[in-house]
């Protein structure tokens, strides 16, 4: 085992806000390693790898480094492997990892560990035409009203009425479904990565048992970090852009939403990693880490993995279109009006952790490749194609959440990203300290009261969730915005402040 300073030698700073990763670093890399960071955000990494070079070993998961180099020797990578300034520790890729593979190369494989166990979580902002001071003398019973409307919490079941027969034409349609049963508004769908909906699902390639774990979950927000919050515009960095997204006013108010696939996408994943451990012994794939388990892109095993997770994505685009339909109804009703008459238009609606073919440049030639986001958000430039006709000339808005009680930012896509990151940028703030460790160091009666004397009406359906999600487990979401800013990665375009919210 080499000591920290023989690790150093293969670190080295190559830009102010970015560090790279040599080949050697760790065995068989086939492409180079980079990572984003401030000065604050570089010591949590090289404190990490510090920490797992010295005698008493390193808990958990392998450092965010060594897992961003491990990825870099997966079969058929491509380009590079990139670390984002929210980077850390996760099940075989880091989360905030960004790798592609090249979908002709026949070794090029898939891994599931790439897209992590919540498929297609991601974040969709709502804007509204209310001010700060319509709902200031109402923020309570507002937060209450969503709190009742919107099912959370561990176990949380679902009221959009579900059959089997349902829940197999939602897998397919995304949100096509949504809109067939009245929960989606039609111009929903357009601001929306995929358009809501990924061709490539095939539920017959999801176990039954995934379907009954997502059956009764369709409609729920589930726990963890995933929250509903009620929010207002504090900043306007470029005016133009906010003006296309609807945002007209300082103390304008959103909503915005972040979920994902619930238990039907971790099954998925954990199915999927069960088959490709055995295609890896027939196939006889090498990989540094036994959690980087994965498959060829083209095997069976590797088709039946992006049919069942589009079908998982599909899921989740579901369950945020579910929750969009009753967030719009809870405002509906507290302000005696309509969803309409409120202007509640879909900003936009991200995805954080997917696997997609797209089409790239890697040394001046088009490719193909799969493109694995984990933790991490599509953030193409102006013009690209694949983004809204309203957006064509600001490029796509990326939809940054921060902690529980921090703030949020709206960033636009950027040329430079398309270059360096696989048109890709952060997801959020990443966490700093383990879920353990924040239970063992904070107390949540402390963290509650610190969001009241804020002004945050909170809604919580288990109080003790609340230490892993405190501000303080995390890194500063300013910090890793304002470096992927920087880099030109991505551009500050709205800073958003809660001002109510509900959680798991």
């Amino acid at each position: 085992m080499r000591t920290y300073q023989e690790e150093l030698k293969f670190i080295e700073k190559s830009s102010p806000n970015c560090w790279h990763i040599k080949k050697g670093f760790v065995d068989n890399m086939k492409v180079d390693g980079y990572f984003y960071a401030n000065p604050s955000l570089e010591k949590l990494m090289f404190d990490e790898l510090k920490q797992s070079c010295n005698s008493k070993g390193f808990g958990g998961f392998l450092p965010g480094m060594k897992q961003i180099a491990n990825v870099a020797a997966l079969p058929g990578i491509v380009g590079r492997s990139v670390g984002l300034p929210d980077v850390h520790s996760g099940y075989g890729f880091a989360i905030g990892n960004i790798a592609a593979f090249d979908v002709s190369d026949p070794k090029a494989v898939v891994s599931p560990g790439g897209v992590g166990f919540d498929i297609n979580c991601g974040v969709r902002l709502l804007r509204t035409n209310l001010h700060l001071k319509d709902v200031s003398s109402v923020k309570e019973q507002l937060a209450q009203c969503l709190f009742d409307h919107i099912p959370v919490g561990v176990g949380s079941k679902g009221i959009i009425p579900m059959t089997a027969q349902n829940l197999e034409e939602a897998l397919e349609m995304g949100m096509d479904w949504s809109l067939r049963e009245g929960y989606a508004w039609a111009e929903d769908k357009e601001h929306c990565e995929e358009y809501g909906r990924m061709l490539q699902a095939d539920p017959s390639k999801v176990s039954s048992r995934a379907k009954k774990r997502g059956l009764p979950q369709l409609g729920t927000l589930g726990a963890g970090n995933h929250y509903a919050e009620i929010q207002v515009v504090e900043e306007i960095y470029d005016q133009y852009a906010a003006k296309k997204m609807g945002i007209e006013f300082k103390d304008q108010v959103c909503v915005m939403i972040h979920s994902g696939s619930r238990g039907m996408g971790h099954q998925v994943a954990t199915d999927a990693l069960v088959a490709m451990e055995k295609a890896m012994k027939r196939d006889q794939i090498d990989v540094n880490d036994r959690q980087l388990a994965c498959a060829h892109i083209q095997s069976e095993e590797g088709q039946d993995y992006l049919k069942a997770m589009a079908s998982a994505a599909n899921y989740a685009w579901v369950n945020r279109s579910s929750m969009t339909f009753l967030t719009r109804q809870a405002f509906a009703k507290m302000f005696k009006t309509t969803p309409d008459d409120l202007d509640m238009h879909v900003i936009y609606d991200v995805s954080h952790n997917i696997a997609k073919v797209e089409e790239h440049f890697i040394d001046n030639k088009q490719k193909t490749l799969l493109v694995h986001r984990k933790g991490s958000t599509r953030a193409f430039p102006p013009h690209h194609p694949l983004i809204p006709v309203d957006y064509q000339l600001i490029g796509q808005p990326v939809l940054i959440g921060g902690t529980m009680g921090t703030c949020s930012y709206v960033l636009t896509g950027t040329e430079q990203g398309m270059v360096e990151t696989f048109g890709t940028t952060c997801h959020g703030a990443g966490r700093a300290l383990s879920r353990a460790k924040s239970r063992r160091n904070l107390d949540y009666t402390d963290v509650l009261s610190a969001l009241e004397q804020q002004g945050i009406s909170i809604r919580i359906a288990s109080p003790k969730l609340v230490m892993e999600e405190a501000p303080e487990s995390y890194k500063n979401v300013t910090d890793v915005v304002d470096t992927c800013h920087a880099a030109n990665i991505s551009k500050k375009c709205i800073k958003l402040r809660p001002i109510a919210v509900i959680k798991g």
